[in-house]
């Protein structure tokens, strides 16, 4: 029966089979992302209670941190289906890196516009070369790198492997990013949330922070797999499957 069912999996592999496997999937994430955003965005700004420090303008962590999260999520998980892609050459793994690829940019491009009219208010400039901010500004230049070296190169194939390489090479800033403010002596707060130990900070704002992310992350997966689908038409448009998709 084991054995059947990783049958069963392993058939979504191929794009023909994952292509309407993901149709369906999308409304489903969307409305998760919608129901999770609506209630974070409801605790975040109208339920937790103002910072005593902060002022009302803490409420930026609400879309600023969930962003950042993601920023690290997606390239660890495009690195990882970049390097399936590039060790078994399996086409369904390199179009899963490539279409996480701008999501990962869109995130991380928000964690560093969220974080500089956060930091203005707190630190007093728009933007100071932090070590997490300089790192997660390198994140945010991976991807863009990603994206333009695989738009360079005409050969899918070639372009897959170069951007893989890219991709892995990079895995090594992402750990940097979260361990910045243990490493060095840096502006940026440490973390609020932490497995070892109570959250410093209310409840209330704990759930608008969880609501939040997981808003996000149902976003990501519900942008991604759409984005996945125009690749894979785009790709194997020369196939039979994808004639009888757009009939």
């Amino acid at each position: 029966m084991t054995n059947m069912n990783l049958i069963n999996w392993f058939r979504f592999a191929s794009p023909q089979s994952f292509y309407p496997l993901a149709g369906k999937l999308v409304p489903l994430f969307w409305t998760l992302a919608l129901l999770f955003g609506a209630a974070g965005l409801w605790v975040s700004f109208f339920v937790a209670p103002t910072d005593a420090q902060q002022g009302e303008g803490y409420r930026i962590i609400f879309v600023h941190v969930p962003a950042s999260w993601m920023s690290m999520i997606i390239y660890l998980a495009m690195a990882f289906w970049a390097g399936l892609g590039l060790a078994l050459n399996t086409r369904l793994s390199s179009m899963m890196a490539q279409a996480l690829a701008p999501t990962g940019a869109l995130m991380a491009a928000l964690s560093l516009w969220t974080g500089a009219f956060w930091g203005k208010p707190m630190w007093g400039a728009w933007w100071v070369w932090d070590a997490r901010l300089t790192s997660e500004l390198i994140l945010f230049f991976l991807y863009v790198g990603f994206i333009a070296l695989q738009s360079a190169i005409d050969d899918p194939r070639r372009a897959d492997k170069a951007g893989a390489i890219l991709a892995l090479i990079g895995v090594v800033n992402v750990p940097i990013i979260y361990f910045s403010v243990k490493w060095w002596n840096t502006l940026h707060q440490g973390s609020t949330i932490n497995l070892t130990r109570a959250p410093s900070m209310a409840h209330t704002m704990l759930w608008g922070m969880l609501l939040m992310a997981l808003a996000f992350w149902m976003y990501s997966i519900a942008v991604s797999l759409m984005r996945l689908r125009a690749i894979m038409l785009e790709r194997e448009r020369h196939t039979e499957w994808v004639k009888h998709a757009l009939e």
